[in-house]
């Protein structure tokens, strides 16, 4: 359950910073207050570590400029974040919460003082007097380090979550009557250095992994192919970006790297299928920059052999009268969804 107003979503990637607002107009229709994006510098963040925080606070700062409303929702993603949905025997809330630190520790690979850990029960089985649970831990020194940087730009962090949730959040509200329980349905969001899978199964999580691989790669490729800097290879990749003809090597260029990522999505995927018994992936949902790249979403689909859609956050909420970053929310629509997923926070959360 959650209560109180919505939070600010702010998605601080490893190449830029998206920011969503949210409200409740009538009738309880959502109204998009405000979409923004500040590119950051290469290499600000790697390997999901923040090197580079001035360039972070500059960006925040910009992008909360005269904003009152700076209560805001983070995520964080990565090595530093271990997701495991485990099975345990039917107990209470009371009896759950001593119990959960003894089986996180056999659950993750990390010293259980140095992680946040959280928990949600995800389905109750009577006949079987068992329970599964989704068991999370992310580092402590991450997390710091991510809340201390919006502190400094005079944020207020109420919530951290996860790539793979606020994604999901994002895809639920975009389906009339929720997730539904009868598909098997991959989630996939392509960023700049990471993708990250979320399977879902009878309507919840079954399933998580991190790729370190993303959009970034490709842009590698291109400018240790061309010759050519950072900035025109990722103008290149992104079709032109107004430089004038792309050369013609670079459509093989971004063929080669997407069918590499295609097929460790698709290793994950028949990992998955192997190892739970289900027959198939039902449909297969894409957001993330690299979305925006025809040849992943081709690749991905003709190894699933099933359709490959892109998750439309402009379905989650309509811009109000006011909203002047709608042209640019268009643009960025595919970017948009992990922001979008993060402002559908509430201030209060509670276990349930």
């Amino acid at each position: 359950m959650s209560e109180g107003k919505h939070l600010v979503g702010v998605d601080i990637g490893s190449s830029s910073i998206k920011v969503c607002e949210l409200k409740e107009g009538r009738r309880g229709a959502r109204q998009l207050v405000r979409f923004a994006y500040h590119p950051l510098p290469p290499q600000t963040i790697v390997d999901g570590h923040i090197i580079n925080s001035a360039a972070v606070v500059e960006g925040l700062d910009k992008l909360f400029h005269k904003q009152k409303n700076r209560d805001v929702a983070l995520r964080v993603s990565g090595h530093s974040v271990i997701i495991k949905k485990i099975t345990m025997p039917l107990m209470t809330s009371a009896e759950l919460r001593e119990q959960i630190n003894w089986e996180a520790e056999q659950h993750i690979p990390f010293d259980l003082a140095e992680v946040e850990i959280d928990w949600q029960v995800l389905q109750q089985r009577q006949e079987q007097g068992q329970m599964d649970v989704l068991l999370v831990a992310a580092k402590k020194e991450e997390v710091n380090d991510l809340t201390n940087i919006a502190a400094e730009a005079k944020l207020r962090p109420r919530v951290v979550d996860l790539d793979a949730f606020t994604v999901q959040n994002a895809f639920e509200v975009t389906q009339q009557g929720g997730i539904p329980t009868d598909r098997t349905i991959a989630l996939i969001h392509v960023g700049a250095s990471l993708t990250t899978l979320n399977i879902l199964s009878a309507g919840t999580t079954a399933f998580t992994r991190d790729i370190a691989n993303g959009g970034n790669q490709i842009t590698e490729e291109i400018q240790r192919s061309l010759g050519i800097s950072a900035e025109e290879a990722e103008a290149y990749k992104c079709g032109g970006d107004g430089r004038g003809l792309v050369p013609r090597e670079v459509p093989e260029i971004v063929q080669q790297v997407v069918e590499q990522l295609a097929g460790e999505i698709q290793r994950s995927l028949d990992f998955y299928l192997a190892t739970s018994g289900e027959g198939e992936v039902h449909r297969v949902v894409v957001s993330g920059g690299t979305a925006n790249i025809r040849a992943l979403l081709d690749a991905i689909e003709r190894r699933a052999r099933v359709p490959v859609e892109l998750l439309d956050p402009l379905r989650i909420a309509e811009a109000a009268p006011k909203a002047d970053d709608a042209s640019l929310l268009q643009a960025r629509a595919a970017q948009a969804a992990v922001a979008f997923g993060l402002a559908l926070r509430r201030e209060r959360e509670k276990l349930q």
